[in-house]
């Protein structure tokens, strides 16, 4: 991840605007790969210490019930979720995420800065000939500056599907 020389910057708003939905682009570009790559140690760096990641259905996003299917309150229990992978069993695949629509929706007091973009996984098992879609859904960030590089400081991940095909062993 890249970041933006204080030189770079600018007293023009729509020129900050469009620098950091660049860097939010390609940060969410960089999630993406280390999730389609299993680098899920990558992954877990990418949050905060006091980082928040949820799965989410949308039915119980809409009535704020809290539980999801992967529930993180810390980088530790990223980090763990992360871990876990190499000792959990499950059928060999792929996975390819598509991340899109990205929207920037504003920047609190603190620096934090709130998005949105929404999210295509495809997963392909290894004895299968085709591709299937596994979730669809949005992504809600608060994501923070930690040494000068963004990190999420919060992911919801709420997915639209009623059902998530197979099961979700791997983040999305």
């Amino acid at each position: 991840m890249r970041d933006v020389p204080k030189a770079a910057t600018t007293s023009d708003p729509r020129i900050e605007a469009l620098l950091i939905h660049r860097e939010i682009e390609e940060f969410n570009n960089a999630y993406a790969a280390a999730l389609d790559e299993q680098r899920l140690r990558d992954w877990a760096q990418m949050f905060t210490d006091d980082g928040f990641y949820v799965v989410i259905s949308r039915e119980n996003a809409d009535r704020n019930l809290p539980v999801g299917l992967i529930y993180c309150e810390n980088k530790g229990m990223i980090l763990d979720r992360a871990n876990a992978m190499k000792t959990e069993m499950f059928a060999p695949r792929y996975l390819r995420h598509i991340v899109g629509n990205l929207q920037v929706l504003g920047e609190a007091a603190n620096g934090d800065i709130r998005a949105r973009a929404n999210y295509v996984v495809i997963q392909v098992l290894f004895d299968r000939p085709a591709a299937t879609l596994h979730q669809v859904g949005v992504y809600y960030d608060k994501l923070r500056r930690i040494d000068g590089a963004l990190k999420l400081a919060e992911r919801r991940c709420v997915y639209d599907n009623l059902l998530v095909d197979n099961a979700l062993c791997l983040p999305v």
